[in-house]
């Protein structure tokens, strides 16, 4: 019987890891260990500066108070597993998609990012869609990615960002690896002030978007299917390594 560890970055009260939770349960053990508060857009951040607190939610299911998913995943996999590799680690299922360079701020692809370090193979799930996602529709859908990485596993150093479009699943065109793509807006910052008048300053996007190129994940989520975006732990870019040696 398979072994799961499930994180995510909205919180352990989201929608999306419980459906996840729960197709998950009818494969095998899910321990569950999740963040206290929405930390969308935290990225991948382990907690050194301070101590946190662990409170049970139900059987074999934990939020850790103050906590990242990336911590999240460690106290799965140090404390509740003992040090004893689970068969997958998922993250999500996230309340939006994550594509293209928004991967980089994304605490739920971080989750499976700090899952892979820790050499376990590791996927992401995010909705395609922001008001009225069916995540126990989407969760069925995660189920049948979940079913093929543990039938063909996957390579070292690798780790996938799956991206779900908001529809029945026989609405779904099918499944197609993709490359990452690119967005296509910019971030501002709104300046405001607080009752007594002080500034405050918020981050905000002016419009989501990204650029419609085939072959990205984008690409794919807009014409129905599920995005598969293998991703790498290893950061170097080789084009530029070989154009700096010619160079140097």
């Amino acid at each position: 019987m398979p072994v799961f560890l499930l994180t995510n970055d909205d919180g352990y009260f989201s929608e999306g890891i419980k459906a996840l939770r729960e197709e998950l349960k009818s494969l095998g053990r899910v321990i569950t260990v999740a963040p206290d508060r929405n930390l969308s857009g935290v990225g991948h951040s382990l907690t050194f500066s301070q101590p946190l607190r662990i409170r049970r939610i139900d059987e074999d299911f934990w939020t850790v108070i103050g906590g990242t998913p990336a911590d999240c995943v460690h106290f799965g996999y140090y404390l509740f597993l003992d040090g004893k590799k689970p068969d997958l680690v998922c993250s999500g299922i996230n309340e939006g998609p994550n594509l293209g360079e928004d991967i980089t701020y994304s605490g739920t692809v971080s989750g499976t990012m700090e899952g892979r370090i820790l050499g376990i193979p590791s996927v992401a799930f995010s909705a395609f869609g922001r008001e009225d996602i069916d995540f126990r529709e989407l969760a069925k859908t995660a189920k049948e990615v979940v079913l093929k990485v543990l039938d063909t596993g996957m390579p070292e150093d690798t780790y996938l960002n799956v991206n779900i479009p908001n529809l029945p699943r026989d609405q779904i065109k099918g499944f197609m690896l993709t490359r990452q793509g690119r967005r296509a807006y910019r971030e501002k910052v709104l300046k405001l002030s607080d009752p007594s008048g002080r500034p405050l300053y918020w981050i905000t996007a002016e419009e989501f978007g990204w650029h419609l190129e085939e072959g990205t994940d984008y690409w794919a989520v807009y014409h129905g299917y599920v995005s598969i975006t293998p991703l790498q732990l290893d950061l170097t870019n080789y084009r530029a390594l070989e154009w700096f040696r010619e160079r140097l």
